[in-house]
């Protein structure tokens, strides 16, 4: 009898009393978890679009109108006729490299006033705006076309030099001095 109590003992010293680690049971449990995590993560991303170009979101400010509501005021750019690049930048006045851009962005939107239109958007005061832009990270920059298309989307912090590096490498040269 004792080697019996032994046996159960020594089967049952993961705590869980199924012997031998419930007898293989304790992987699968493990597997049926992942599975059903990855499911829930498949379903739960199912309905979010990618913003193409093509997009009703992927145009500049009637993208910025549709995600917010409410109109924007026009660059001064596009009021003399002459449509103008535009990046939009998605973020939160609370999170911390949304703040560290904060200064860059107005440097933009002074110094190219006229050359480029530079918008913020705080999506946990407006959440509708993430979820029509498509974004999964903030900050996230989206630079547009004149045509108001979309050229490319960034996600993080970005710089005032790399912002003006990628208007170049764009094909979109911006210059400072007098407004046309």
């Amino acid at each position: 009898m004792p080697e019996n109590s032994d046996q159960k003992s020594e089967d049952s010293a993961c705590g869980c009393g199924g012997g031998t680690c419930c007898g293989g049971w304790g992987k699968w449990i493990w597997v049926v978890l992942i599975i059903a995590i990855t499911g829930v993560l498949i379903a739960k991303n199912a309905g979010k679009k990618k913003v193409s170009a093509n997009s009703p979101t992927g145009a500049g400010t009637s993208a910025v109108v549709a995600a917010t509501g409410a109109p924007v005021a026009a660059p001064e750019g596009a009021i003399k006729g002459q449509p103008i690049p535009r990046m939009v930048d998605l973020g939160a006045g609370k999170c911390i490299p949304c703040k560290m851009m904060a200064p860059i962005l107005e440097d933009l939107k002074k110094t190219y006033a006229g050359k480029m239109d530079v918008q913020f958007l705080d999506v946990w005061e407006n959440p509708d705006a993430g979820k029509k832009f498509g974004i999964n990270v903030i900050p996230t920059q989206i630079f547009y076309d004149a045509a108001g298309n979309e050229l490319f989307r960034h996600e993080g912090f970005l710089g005032k030099e790399d912002i003006l590096a990628k208007w170049k490498e764009l094909g979109v040269e911006l210059t400072v001095g007098k407004k046309e």
